[in-house]
C-alpha cells in the first residue's frame, strides 16, 4: 500500500507543475518540479502513470472492459440510412420543405420498371403484363399506388356522363380491339413517355411506395382482423389507416407520423426485384430503376465491399505487424486495442441514433488502419525496452514516457482534421467528422491504457539476450540514408518542394466538383443501364418538383393561372441541352383538359384549358364524383397549391442547379406575384446537395488548416516552425488534387474527405519527427545524428504505420464501387506522399535552421568517417 501511495504521489506532483498550478511547498521553494521543462515534465507524467497502470493492471482492465461492454451491448441498436433525403440534417430547409411535399401530395420517389415485349400491343403480353402487374399488388410492401396500362386512368365520355375507369377495364378480345386500343393509347398524351414510350416499343409499371411507416402500427391496427389473404400493399395501407382513425393510444396525426424507414424501402425493392426475377424473358425484358432502386443497389454492394474490406484490413495490419514485431503480441494485442475502440465509435453512433450512410461506412476500416498507428509506436519503444533491461515494468512505463505525449498530441490534430467535418451541411459527412474523431481519441485512450495493461498481464519471453544489440536491417540503412541525404541537400530539397507546391496549385484550380451515384456504381450492373434504358426510351427517370401556391382557397379555378401553367408546361418541355432534356411536364393542367375533352364528345380539339371560368369547378366536382382520387396527387384540398413535375434524365446533380434555376426564373417570370414558388424533390435534394458539399469541403479544409497549424505552434512553441510543419501536408494534399485533375477523377462526397484525413495524418508524422528529434537532439547536439537517431526510432515505426495505413486505403482499390476505388487509391497515395514529403522536408528545414551550429556537425562528423 505504501508503494501505491508513492506511486500516486510522484503521480501527482509530475502532473500538476504541468498546467502551471503548483503545491504549496512549490511556491515556497522547497520542492522543485520533477524534470525541466512542459514536455519532459509530462513524459515523466506518463511514466508514473505506467507505474500505475502496471500495479492495477486487473482493475484497468476491468474499467475496460466494463466501458467496451456498455457500448458493445448498443451495436444492434445501429441502422442504415442510404437515401437521398439522409444527406440532410433533420433540420434542413430544403429537406423540411421536402417533408412538407411528401406530406400533402405523397412521394416522388418512384420505382420504374421498363417492359420491352416483341410487342406491347398483343393479347399474350397483355396477360402476362396483368399478371406481373397482380403480382407485384400481392407481393410487395409498402406500396401506395401502382400504375401501368393495365390500371391507368381512361377519362372519357358517354352521352352526358364523365366515366373514370382503368385503360384495361375492358379486356381487347380481337385483333380490331387490339388496333382500337394502340391509337387510343398512343394518340394520349398523357400515357406518353409515362406508361408508353414514345414509339410503342416500351411500356412501364411504375410503383410507388407509402409516404409514412408501418412500423410499430401494423400488429395493433390489425389485431382481431381476419381477411382473406389481403395484398402486400393493403396490409400496410391498412395499418396505417387505423392508425390515422382510431382513438385513444393509436390516435397520431399525418404530421407526426415519420416516414418510411429506410429498411422498409429496401424491402419494397427487394420485393420487386425478386417479382422481376421470375418474369425476365426474351420476350419480356425488364428494365428496374428510379432512386430507391439505385440507392438500394449501391447500399449493398457497399455493405458487401464493407464486410469484405474489415477482413482485409484486419489481415493487411496483422501481416504488417508480424513482419515488423515478429511476435503473436504484436499482432493480437493492437488489433484487440482499436477493436475496442471501433465497437465503442459504433456503439456511440447507436446511442445517438446516428445512422450508418454513404460516407461513414469507410468509418470501421479507417479506424482500424489509423487507431492502429498508436500502438505500433507504443510496441516498437516497449519491445526495444524489454529486450535491453528484461524489466517488463519499466519497459511499459519507458515507452509510454516516450512516446504517449507524441500519441496524445497526434491523436489531437487527427482528430481535429476529421472534426473539421462536423459543421457540413451534408450530414453523413458531419457524423463522420464526430464520430471518427470521437472514435480517434477512443484509440488513444485505449492505447494508453489498454494496451499496457495487455503488456503486463500477457505471457511474454524476451528475443535473444537482455542487452544484446540489436542487429542493423535493410530497413535502418535505407532510413539512415535518408536521414544523411535530406540534411546534406536542405537547400534542393526545399527548392524543389516548393516549384512542386507551385505547379500543384495552378493545377488543382482545375479540380471539379460532382455528386452522381449511379456512377459510383459498376457499368455493367443492371440498374445503371435500365437507368440509362429509360433516360433514353422513355426520356427521364428523375423529377423535379414545383409547388405553386396561390396563397387563396379556389386559386387554381382561375382561368389566367391555369393557362400560365399550360404554357410553362409547353416551354420547359422544349428545354434540350443535349443530355439534360425534359421528357414530360405535368400538372393539374393535364387532368382539367382530359375531363373538358370527355365532356365534349371525347374530341381532340377539346383537349384545352376551358376558358369559362364557371366550368373549371363544375369539371372537377364531376372529376372528384366519379370516385378518382387522382386529384389528390396534384393539389391539396382548398384547390389553392398545385404541383407541378418535370421529368428529366438521370444527370450529374451539378447539372441539376442551372436548369433548376432557369425553371424557378421562368414561372416567377409567368406568375409574379400571384403566387409563390418553391422547388424541391428529388432533383432539387440531389442538386442542393451539391452547393452543400462544396460549401462543406471549403468550410472543413479552412477550419482543418487553421486549428491544426495552431495546435502545431503551440507544441513546437515556434510561430515559423508551426507554419513551416504544415508544407508537407500541403504539398501531398496538392499532389494528389493534381493526380485528380490529370486522371479525370471527380471531387465528390468521397474525395473531399481526403484533404481532412491527409492533413491530420501528415502532421502526425511531423509531430513523432520533432518530439523525437527535439530528444536526440538534446542528447547529441548534431543535427544529422539527432535525425538518425530518430529515424531508427520515430522513422522506423512511422514507415511501418504509413504502409499498413496506405494499404489499409488501397484495399478499397478492390471495391465494387468507383467512389471506394477513387477513396481509396487518392488517399493511400496522400499517405505515402506526406510520409515522403516529412521524411524529406523536415530534416531540410531543421539543417537550415540550425546552420550555425553546422561547423561542429561537420567535424563530429569527420571525426565519424
Amino acid at each position: 500500500m505504501a508503494g501505491f501511495k508513492n506511486r500516486v504521489k510522484e503521480w501527482f506532483e509530475n502532473f500538476i507543475p504541468v498546467f502551471g498550478i503548483h503545491t504549496r511547498n512549490q511556491r515556497g521553494g522547497n520542492k522543485m518540479p520533477v524534470g525541466s521543462g512542459v514536455k519532459k515534465k509530462i513524459e515523466l507524467w506518463f511514466e508514473a502513470f505506467g507505474h500505475l497502470v502496471y500495479q492495477y493492471r486487473w482493475v484497468s482492465l476491468i474499467l475496460m472492459l466494463v466501458l467496451l461492454g456498455g457500448l458493445g451491448t448498443q451495436l444492434p441498436k445501429l441502422t442504415f440510412d442510404t437515401s437521398t433525403e439522409g444527406f440532410y440534417h433533420e433540420e434542413d430547409p430544403a429537406l423540411l420543405t421536402y417533408n412538407e411535399f411528401r406530406r400533402q401530395f405523397g412521394r416522388d420517389d418512384l420505382i420504374i420498371v421498363a417492359i420491352e415485349p416483341t410487342d406491347v400491343f398483343n393479347q399474350n403480353f397483355l396477360k402476362k403484363l396483368k399478371a406481373f402487374h397482380k403480382d407485384l399488388e400481392k407481393e410487395v410492401p409498402h406500396i401506395d399506388d401502382i400504375i401501368s396500362m393495365v390500371n391507368v386512368r381512361n377519362t372519357r365520355g358517354d352521352e352526358d356522363r364523365l366515366i373514370v375507369g382503368d385503360l384495361l377495364e375492358k379486356w381487347p378480345e380481337d385483333e380490331a380491339a387490339l388496333a382500337a386500343l394502340r391509337q387510343r393509347v398512343m394518340s394520349n398524351p398523357l400515357y406518353l413517355n409515362r406508361v408508353i414510350s414514345e414509339d410503342g416499343r416500351f411500356t412501364t409499371v411504375v410503383i410507388k411506395m407509402n409516404s409514412y411507416t408501418s412500423l410499430g402500427i401494423e400488429a395493433d391496427a390489425l389485431q382481431g382482423f381476419d381477411e382473406a389473404e389481403p395484398t402486400a400493399s393493403d396490409r400496410d395501407s391498412e395499418a396505417v389507416q387505423e392508425k390515422f382513425n382510431m382513438g385513444g393510444e393509436a390516435d397520431v396525426s399525418i404530421e407526426e407520423s415519420p416516414f418510411l424507414t429506410d429498411k422498409e424501402k429496401s424491402a419494397a425493392v427487394e420485393a420487386v426485384q425478386k417479382v422481376i426475377s421470375r418474369y425476365q424473358a426474351p420476350d419480356f425484358k425488364l428494365f428496374c430503376a428510379g432512386s430507391p432502386v439505385v440507392e438500394q443497389v449501391a447500399k449493398q454492394l457497399m455493405m458487401k465491399d464493407q464486410s469484405r474490406f474489415v477482413a482485409l484490413v484486419i489481415l493487411t495490419i496483422g501481416l504488417c505487424l508480424l513482419v515488423m514485431f515478429r511476435r503473436i503480441s504484436g499482432v493480437l494485442l493492437p488489433l484487440l486495442v482499436v477493436a475496442c475502440a471501433l465497437v465503442s465509435t459504433l456503439g456511440l453512433m447507436a446511442v445517438f441514433k446516428v445512422p450508418i450512410k454513404h460516407p461513414t461506412m469507410v468509418l470501421p476500416s479507417f479506424l482500424l488502419a489509423v487507431g492502429v498507428t498508436a500502438s505500433i509506436h507504443i510496441l516498437s519503444i516497449f519491445y526495444q525496452s524489454f529486450k535491453k533491461t528484461g524489466d517488463r515494468e519499466e519497459a511499459i512505463c519507458h515507452a509510454l514516457g516516450h512516446s504517449a505525449l507524441a500519441i496524445v498530441m497526434t491523436s489531437l490534430t487527427t482528430a481535429a482534421g476529421l472534426a473539421s467535418f462536423a459543421t457540413a451541411q451534408i450530414a453523413p459527412i458531419a457524423d463522420l467528422g464526430v464520430f471518427a474523431s470521437i472514435g480517434v481519441m477512443l484509440a488513444m485512450v485505449y492505447t494508453i491504457i489498454l494496451l499496457p495493461t495487455f503488456l503486463a498481464i500477457t505471457p511474454m519471453r524476451i528475443k535473444g539476450r537482455v542487452g544484446e544489440p540489436s542487429s542493423r536491417t535493410l530497413m535502418d540503412r535505407v532510413l539512415e540514408a535518408t536521414a544523411d541525404f535530406a540534411t546534406s541537400y536542405p537547400k534542393g530539397i526545399i527548392a524543389v518542394s516548393l516549384i512542386l507546391l507551385a505547379v500543384s496549385i495552378l493545377g488543382a484550380s482545375r479540380l471539379t466538383f460532382s455528386h452522381n451515384i449511379l456512377t459510383w456504381l459498376p457499368k455493367g450492373i443492371p440498374v445503371r443501364q435500365a437507368t440509362v434504358k429509360i433516360d433514353h426510351e422513355l426520356k427521364g427517370s428523375v423529377v423535379l418538383e414545383v409547388i405553386v401556391d396561390t396563397k387563396r382557397e379556389n386559386g387554381l379555378y382561375e382561368v389566367e393561372t391555369l393557362n400560365k401553367l399550360e404554357g410553362l408546361a409547353r416551354e420547359i418541355e422544349k428545354i434540350n441541352e443535349g443530355d439534360l432534356f425534359v421528357g414530360k411536364a405535368t400538372s393539374v393542367v393535364d387532368i382539367l383538359k382530359e375531363i373538358h375533352k370527355a365532356l365534349n364528345e371525347n374530341r381532340p380539339e377539346f383537349y384545352v384549358v376551358p376558358q369559362d371560368s364557371k366550368l373549371i369547378p363544375q369539371e372537377f366536382l364531376l372529376f372528384e364524383n366519379s370516385g378518382s382520387d387522382d386529384l389528390e396527387d396534384v393539389v391539396d384540398s382548398q384547390f389553392s397549391q398545385a404541383r407541378f413535375t418535370i421529368k428529366v434524365p438521370w444527370l450529374d446533380a451539378l447539372r441539376y442547379v442551372p436548369f433548376m434555376d432557369h425553371v424557378e426564373s421562368l414561372f416567377q417570370q409567368a406568375l409574379g406575384n400571384k403566387a409563390t414558388i418553391t422547388v424541391t424533390g428529388m432533383m432539387a435534394l440531389m442538386g442542393g446537395s451539391v452547393h452543400a458539399a462544396i460549401h462543406s469541403a471549403a468550410v472543413s479544409y479552412v477550419i482543418a488548416g487553421i486549428v491544426i497549424t495552431l495546435m502545431m505552434i503551440m507544441m513546437i512553441g515556434s510561430i515559423g516552425l508551426g507554419l513551416i510543419s504544415m508544407i508537407p501536408s500541403l504539398l501531398a494534399i496538392l499532389l494528389v488534387m493534381n493526380i485528380m485533375v490529370l486522371f479525370g477523377f471527380p471531387f465528390d462526397m468521397f474525395t473531399m474527405l481526403i484533404g481532412s484525413i491527409a492533413v491530420g495524418l501528415a502532421v502526425d508524422n511531423m509531430i513523432h519527427l520533432m518530439h523525437n528529434f527535439r530528444r536526440y537532439y538534446g542528447e547529441t547536439n548534431n543535427t544529422r545524428l539527432a535525425f538518425r537517431e530518430t529515424f531508427h526510432t520515430a522513422g522506423r515505426a512511422l514507415l511501418v504505420a504509413t504502409v499498413v495505413l496506405s494499404l489499409s486505403f488501397f484495399i478499397y482499390m478492390f471495391a465494387s464501387m468507383n467512389n471506394l476505388f477513387h477513396f481509396g487509391l487518392l488517399t493511400g497515395t496522400a499517405i505515402i506522399l506526406a510520409l515522403v514529403a516529412n521524411f524529406l522536408l523536415a530534416p531540410a528545414f531543421i539543417t537550415l535552421i540550425n546552420r550555425p551550429a553546422l561547423p561542429a556537425e561537420k567535424e563530429v562528423n569527420h571525426h565519424e568517417g
